[in-house]
């Protein structure tokens, strides 16, 4: 079996050598298990969310409606609701009850409610598998939408030297002299967002490349995530959602938002 086979670039740009591939990226692209991936990982970073259990009941409020008992509602012509307790037997407002003003809620969040879509783990494997075969394919990487030279390897791997880039400038620089130059641009152009946020001054950048590095003590890793559109993630922390930045729409393919590295 050939085994697929990518270029290396030097921190000048040039092509170096040639590497093997793992199989990984030789596997068939699932759109829908990465999109399931992708929503499993989004589903982690919620935040549970619930209410104070005395919320809305903290109050001296409470249903008289007894016959002939002190301060009774029963055939006053009144709503028979819990009100507040007053001097002299009179009825303070309603209380407690959800209709009324400061009330309890209804049916209030609870923090016991899962919100997390769990998955398996070789199905997440699987997943992330289905990924980076994506990134390496030419036609997923132009359907998402970014500007690549066509005379390009992907994914783009870099030789040794390439880590000791310490300065965003020389990044830069080295990323335009393998070719995603143009793909940098576009990630430059902001554009205002919809609704409140736009009001609010709000701006959205395309996404443009994941740069994976050994470990969070590399230089390159500090130098490349300042670029517009660039994100930096250490091989023992990828994702899926790394490759699934943004949730597409329902009904639309999910493949297509995957970006390169």
């Amino acid at each position: 079996m050939i085994m697929a086979k990518a270029a290396v670039y030097s921190q000048k740009g040039e092509k170096v050598s040639d590497v093997s591939l793992p199989k990984a990226f030789e596997q068939k692209v699932s759109d829908a298990l990465i999109r399931r991936a992708a929503i499993s990982d989004q589903t982690k970073t919620y935040q549970s969310k619930g209410n104070d259990i005395w919320a809305g009941v903290r109050t001296s409020a409470k249903y008289r409606g007894v016959k002939d008992s002190y301060a009774s509602l029963k055939n006053q012509g009144g709503a028979m609701l819990p009100r507040e307790i007053q001097p002299k037997g009179r009825h303070g407002r309603v209380r407690r009850i959800p209709s009324s003003v400061k009330g309890r809620r209804a049916h209030p969040p609870k923090v016991t409610k899962v919100i997390v879509e769990r998955i398996n783990k070789k199905e997440y494997a699987k997943a992330l598998e289905s990924a980076m075969a994506a990134s390496a394919s030419v036609e997923f990487v132009k359907a998402r939408g970014h500007s690549i030279d066509e005379k390009i390897s992907l994914p783009i791997i870099l030789d040794e030297s390439a880590d000791s880039i310490a300065k965003t400038s020389d990044a830069k620089k080295m990323f335009e002299a393998i070719g995603v130059g143009s793909d940098m641009k576009r990630a430059t152009k902001a554009k205002p967002r919809s609704g409140v946020g736009a009001r609010k001054g709000g701006v959205k950048r395309a996404k443009s490349m994941l740069v994976v590095v050994a470990g969070e003590k590399s230089k390159l890793a500090k130098a490349a995530k300042n670029l517009a559109g660039f994100d930096v993630v250490t091989v023992d922390k990828l994702r899926v959602l790394d490759w699934l930045p943004e949730q597409s729409p329902e009904g639309s393919q999910p493949i297509q938002r995957l970006r390169f590295s």
